[in-house]
């Protein structure tokens, strides 16, 4: 009795293994026999599609489980995410006007139309596949990962484009960027792109319009050799982001500098921010003008005045709410690899919340003006 009963698990034991070699032995074979068709136009057998999306679905829900979503209801962050969207997603999704691409329609699996026909994801999950995309499927993951702040944009706009207009969608993802009809000429002989997905207007703006989003910089009259500086950045990944390295890749040498000459001979736009109280402004002037050596936080003006360096930018008139964006992000460590990592990032640790919030509203207080030639 003592004896058999460890000989019997042993047995046991010994055709566990052996069956599970077996099967991996039936699947190996499986596939090199090539027996299973992987094309696309033919779709999966109806399981293999079942355990694919269950799969998927249950690891999503687990994965997005530490995650806590921001308030996603901001206007800038709606506006900020829709173009994106349009520039990056609609090619595949589709949006409002805008039909899903035959091309994209013979994906395996083909995407979602998320303006029509989105499963009930929780904010939290549509923020993990964005961010890291889905295996086996079109779904990239997010070029910059640890760009949260980007990626909440897009998941802000995903969520209330079910709810807009073709009209609706086209203000939010065009901003000032009109696309020109073309003659039949124009058409066949010209390359274009009729739905603008890369024109810098769409948030930036141009002439006398303003960024769609006051999360988004104006790059009206900044010097010239910062712009180009940080397209390069971006087009590099020395700048991380999602949003923008995509867009700077593709341009070379001479038109990231068409581009930034643009851009700085263009009239700075006048900012309509709301005005804070007195105490807030006089802490925000002083460290902009002076600056807070006990705690080793020197002026903003010496790099970012009108007279500074052509490779700082201006930031009289910015947007208080870029401005706060951009230091927390110095101070959680992105863009160190940059040129300014080395000085903004100790210096935005050092900056306490009341003090962004100080300095930025300053500056946001203060009118733009033209960029000097900039010192040598």
């Amino acid at each position: 009795m003592t004896t058999a009963a460890p000989r019997r698990r042993a047995t046991m034991a010994i055709w566990a293994l052996a069956s599970m070699a077996g099967l991996a032995l039936a699947l190996f074979l499986f596939a090199w026999s090539g027996l299973y068709n992987v094309a696309a136009s033919r779709g999966h057998w109806p399981i293999v599609e079942w355990l694919l999306a269950f799969g998927m679905r249950n690891s999503v829900e687990l994965r997005a489980m530490p995650i806590r979503a921001p308030a996603l209801d901001e206007d800038n962050l709606v506006k900020l995410g829709a173009a994106h969207f349009h520039g990056g997603c609609a090619f595949c999704h589709g949006a409002p006007g805008i039909p899903v691409s035959p091309i994209a329609r013979q994906m395996l699996p083909p995407p979602p139309e998320l303006a029509t026909a989105m499963r009930p994801w929780k904010d939290e999950e549509i923020f993990w596949i964005v961010q890291h995309g889905i295996k086996y499927t079109g779904m990239p993951g997010w070029v910059a990962l640890e760009r949260a702040d980007e990626i909440w944009a897009v998941v802000a706009f995903i969520k209330r484009m079910p709810q807009m207009t073709a009209s609706a969608y086209a203000e939010l993802a065009l901003g000032s960027v009109r696309s020109a009809s073309q003659d039949g000429k124009a058409l066949a002989t010209v390359e274009s792109d009729p739905q603008s997905t890369g024109a810098c207007a769409r948030c930036h703006g141009a002439e006398a319009e303003a960024p769609t989003s006051a999360l988004v910089p104006r790059l009206h009259g900044q010097p010239a050799e910062f712009l180009a500086n940080s397209l390069k950045e971006y087009a590099s990944g020395v700048r991380r982001s999602g949003i923008m390295q995509p867009l700077a890749a593709p341009l070379g040498s001479e038109d990231i500098h068409r581009l930034a000459d643009y851009y700085a001979r263009l009239p700075p736009l006048k900012q309509h921010s709301a005005a804070p109280d007195k105490s807030l402004l006089e802490r925000g002037r002083q460290l902009a003008t002076v600056g807070d050596p006990a705690n080793g936080v020197p002026a903003c003006n010496t790099c970012h005045g009108r007279e500074a360096l052509a490779r700082y930018p201006r930031l009289a008139g910015q947007s208080a709410l870029y401005m706060t964006g951009q230091l927390q992000l110095w101070r959680a460590g992105h863009h160190a690899a940059t040129d300014g990592g080395a000085i903004m990032a100790p210096i935005a640790r050092r900056l306490s919340d009341h003090d962004m919030a100080a300095v930025t509203a300053y500056l946001a207080s203060l009118a733009a003006e033209p960029a000097a030639t900039g010192r040598p």
